[in-house]
């Protein structure tokens, strides 16, 4: 009778180890695979949501009219900080009162909810002549535009061509509304020589 007991209390034992071990193994199961969907999604997380391939876009201001467009080639928007990077992207500014300013360069950076562009790799920033102002060009390594302000701002070296008035500079500050510019560090200035009256 006494062998029988203790091969009851050996039967048992070996169940309730069995028991365990299957809540166990299937507790964890079930951490390895919520930790292998983690490690999925934090893969996929910085991956594009969309592409966009030779577009354009128009940007209003708090009147409802179109205050400038940005185009390019390739538009890749990432989702966890809302940025946009554009290949070969084109600026066109429809400021108000002011000259349109055109900008190209070789790609664009797009954040803070739409209102700054950091544009990198032979920025070209160019405003037409007018009846009252000569043709403007600038020329930098990288330019951050803030569009809806209509401001730009740089650290690098600057080349701007006047007419046939040119500057030279590190670092530079402009408003296309006041239409002033800020040259920064040692630089030139040509200025070509006076007409004789």
């Amino acid at each position: 009778m006494r062998k029988r007991t203790a091969h009851r209390w050996q039967l048992t034992v070996i169940m309730m180890v069995g028991v365990f071990v299957a809540f166990g193994s299937f507790w964890l199961v079930q951490v390895v695979d919520q930790a292998g969907q983690q490690a999925q999604a934090d893969k996929f997380r910085d991956e594009p949501d969309y592409i966009i391939d030779r577009f354009s876009m128009v940007r209003m201001n708090e009147k409802g009219q179109p205050a400038y467009i940005i185009s390019g080639d390739k538009l890749t928007h990432h989702p966890t900080d809302d940025s946009s990077l554009i290949d070969k992207p084109y600026v066109h500014s429809l400021g108000g009162e002011q000259p349109p300013m055109n900008i190209h360069a070789d790609t664009a950076n797009v954040d803070q909810g739409n209102t700054r562009v950091k544009l990198n790799g032979n920025v070209d920033v160019v405003r037409p002549a007018t009846q009252l102002a000569q043709e403007l060009r600038l020329k930098t390594s990288t330019l951050t535009v803030y569009p809806d302000e209509e401001r730009m701002e740089t650290d690098a070296k600057v080349d701007m061509l006047s007419g046939r008035s040119t500057a030279t500079g590190t670092g530079m500050t402009a408003n296309n509304a006041t239409r002033q510019i800020t040259l920064g560090g040692r630089g030139t200035i040509t200025l070509p020589p006076r007409a004789a009256h």
